[in-house]
């Protein structure tokens, strides 16, 4: 019996864990500039980056062809992930904000029914996350180190 009692108890544990991880997900604020960025992703414009993303603002992207992105490079190359994936909705999982620094953990779900660099579509859905550390002055992202799962989206869609 407390055995049990034991294994009930835990249950009870983890039911209220998240019930408590889900009050906590809906009460997630997001910064200004990153819900203005996510919102024009996911209508599959870039435009929200002039908004969210300094004139000058260099944008470090590990696995990119160009690792030091300036905003309009950076732009260019999400339009080649918006035309893959027309569909691609992303969400901020996790953000913490720490003085002028801002941490984003997202996840993007999307169709792969365009060409992306040389590959042609393969119609499947490909889900990826990644992590973004943004340094913010007067509101917009200076300077940005965002790191996400290619390898994975590749797979995904069959390119690897």
């Amino acid at each position: 019996m407390t055995e049990l009692t034991t294994v009930l108890s835990y249950f009870v544990y983890l039911y209220h864990m998240n019930s408590s991880i889900e009050k906590m997900a809906m009460n997630l604020k997001i910064t200004k500039y990153e819900q203005v960025w996510i919102d024009g992703l996911n209508r599959g414009d870039v435009s929200g980056a002039d908004e969210a993303f300094a004139e000058n603002c260099i944008i470090h992207m590990a696995g990119a062809p160009e690792p030091n992105l300036s905003v309009p490079a950076f732009k260019n190359l999400v339009s080649g992930l918006l035309t893959a994936f027309p569909n691609l909705q992303l969400s901020v999982d996790d953000q913490i904000v720490s003085g002028n620094k801002v941490a984003t953990r997202w996840t993007a779900v999307g169709t792969h029914t365009g060409p992306l660099g040389d590959s042609q579509p393969s119609g499947n859905q490909a889900k990826f996350e990644g992590l973004i550390l943004d340094r913010v002055v007067d509101g917009q992202v200076v300077e940005r180190w965002e790191q996400w799962d290619q390898m994975g989206m590749l797979q995904q869609i069959g390119v690897v």
